[in-house]
């Protein structure tokens, strides 16, 4: 969590001790949620004023109306930085409370809020945001999409099949298996022939990590080499203010973002089937 000037946070009746419970809450509840962002390289926080990312590439362009001959002209792709705001109301009786050493203050609607912050974050990356600009996994994977059936028993000859495609177009690990939070469940609660828990055995397949992936329709495949996927923050998500009454203050999480998929083949999408 980070602050900066335009958040306005000296301007909100939040005791010290009360911001350092919010915030905490915040950062506690946010980080197990963040999934997408484990999957891809990560540059930032960058400030609130960077607005963009360079891709590194140019486009063609026509040279102003009457220009001299024999120049050539072109202009820089960049993607530019979304904003994300997501507002929740912290009561001021609570407030109180925490300075009185309350250990168990009522913050449901930041609880709430950071869910929504979560999922949006995850969603960009996984199926991408076309009014932001955003090509996600999903839409970038150079491969056919597989299909998980209702069986999870099925589910590591799935992904060992996906792992080969991988490496047959030279991608190498370890790899992440990320999925739904219904999918996950059933994998931690089954348990093979034998005696293995199914997670044991698909982690040694993917030679890394299943992932719990709030935001997540289906499953992906996703080599960790690391290069292929790049989330850009400007602000990582922070704590502002907006207004007051006597009853509660109005505070939200904001965070400024783009995502870049730079490997196609660095991800297999298996569907719901």
């Amino acid at each position: 969590m980070t602050a900066t000037d335009h958040l306005l946070r000296d301007l909100a009746p939040i005791p010290a001790r009360a911001w350092e419970e919010i915030e905490s809450e915040a950062r506690s509840r946010l980080t197990p949620q963040l999934a997408a962002r484990r999957l891809s390289d990560w540059s930032g926080p960058h400030g609130w004023r960077e607005d963009r990312l360079s891709v590194g590439r140019v486009e063609d362009i026509a040279q102003p109306a009457g220009g001299a001959d024999g120049v050539q002209t072109a202009q820089r792709r960049v993607l530019p930085y979304t904003e994300i705001r997501v507002p929740f109301t912290v009561r001021r009786r609570e407030i109180d409370d925490i300075q009185r050493g309350a250990t168990d203050a009522d913050l449901d609607d930041l609880r709430r809020a950071a869910r929504a912050a979560a999922i949006t974050e995850n969603r960009a990356i996984f199926h991408g945001w076309s009014a932001a600009g955003i090509d996600g996994l999903v839409q970038v994977s150079g491969f056919p999409t597989a299909t998980l059936g209702e069986d999870c028993q099925t589910y590591p000859a799935i992904v060992a099949q996906a792992v080969d495609r991988m490496r047959g177009k030279g991608i190498g690990g370890p790899y992440a298996l990320a999925i739904s939070p219904s999918r996950y469940t059933r994998i931690v609660e089954t348990t093979e022939h034998g005696g293995y828990l199914l997670v044991d055995h698909l982690t040694r397949v993917l030679g890394g990590e299943v992932i719990w992936s709030p935001g997540l329709d289906g499953a992906l495949v996703v080599s960790q080499r690391g290069g292929d996927f790049l989330l850009s923050v400007g602000q990582d998500w922070s704590v502002g203010y907006t207004a007051h009454d006597a009853e509660s203050v109005q505070l939200y999480l904001e965070e400024t973002l783009t995502f870049r998929a730079i490997e196609p083949d660095a991800v297999i999408v298996l569907a719901d089937g």
